[in-house]
């Protein structure tokens, strides 16, 4: 992951699902008025990294292409990739000779990467997604940049209608909680056998577990990207919380936990709190939330 980020396949039509029916790309670019031909058909857009494409096409839009469109489909899931979405290669590195085959409309990245934008801008126009950046809590970011995009590509009734469903969702999970979901829990990913990243203040995660009004049993200081690397004996910190674990675990990780003594002994593992859910990408955007909402309430 590039900066550690540190932040199945479908058919093109199911990727726009129910919000393709509200209007056609109408959008001006670099402050000029899109032309009859390019406002009659949906945009070419090409994402730098998963943040943009998870957001591009939660406003109804499929990209044509994405850097890494395996590692998307193992981490991110939801919403899915259109089938014909081609993979641009590192997202550390993404394809240049292949972005400018495909004459995108426009190129979207995340702030994050360290990537010179220069070459991007000479094929087409860039617009980049500055989530933790410092400015806003990561949720509120999320909704902001939504409607920055949506406005961009002249989707802001898909922008304005993602929020107000995200939020509703997950004020509708909220009323649903049974006591048992009202315990205290912390968030983990597993790397490898001895460390985890554990999600707290400043996270996209930490932001929707307030709004669902549960207690994140991690409180520890965390790092830029809202999330602290420790030790899976500091995890015993916790006490008997729920502990959740997001999927990806790769194979070779899981067989060693399965046989770690230490991490047999950890409360939450001996009280049979410890639970692994589907993956999240906790870098995401609003679609991010509603899944972790969604998710994490029924682990």
């Amino acid at each position: 992951m590039s900066k550690s980020r540190h932040r199945t396949g479908t058919a093109a039509s199911g990727a726009l699902n129910r919000r393709e029916s509200i209007g056609v790309f109408a959008a001006a670019w670099c402050g000029m008025a899109a032309s009859p031909a390019l406002a009659a058909r949906p945009p070419r857009i090409a994402c730098l990294e998963w943040t943009s494409a998870e957001m591009v096409i939660s406003l109804g839009i499929g990209p044509v292409a994405v850097a890494d469109r395996k590692g998307y489909r193992d981490w991110v899931v939801d919403p899915d990739l259109p089938a014909g979405c081609l993979d641009l290669g590192s997202r550390g590195e993404p394809n240049l000779e292949l972005l400018t085959e495909l004459r995108p409309d426009l190129i979207v990245g995340a702030y994050g990467y360290g990537l010179d934008e220069a070459p991007f801008k000479q094929i087409a126009p860039l617009h980049t997604i500055p989530f933790y950046d410092g400015t806003e809590a990561p949720y509120r970011q999320a909704e902001t940049e939504t409607l920055k995009l949506g406005a961009r590509l002249g989707r802001e009734a898909e922008a304005q209608r993602l929020i107000q469903e995200t939020a509703a969702a997950i004020a509708q999970i909220r009323a649903q909680f049974s006591e048992r979901a009202k315990q205290p829990l912390a968030v983990v990913s597993m790397f490898d056998d001895r460390h985890v990243r554990v999600y707290g203040k400043g996270s996209l995660f930490q932001d929707v577990l307030d709004r669902l009004s549960l207690a994140n049993a991690w409180t520890a200081p965390t790092d830029i990207w809202g999330f602290s690397t420790v030790g899976i004996e500091q995890l015993v910190a916790i006490g008997e919380a729920r502990l959740i674990c997001l999927d990806p675990i790769p194979p070779h990780v899981k067989i060693r936990i399965d046989q770690s003594s230490l991490w047999a002994n950890l409360p939450c593992v001996k009280a049979g709190n410890a639970r692994t859910i589907p993956p999240i990408w906790p870098f995401g955007g609003l679609a991010a939330a509603a899944r972790f909402a969604t998710l994490v309430t029924r682990a």
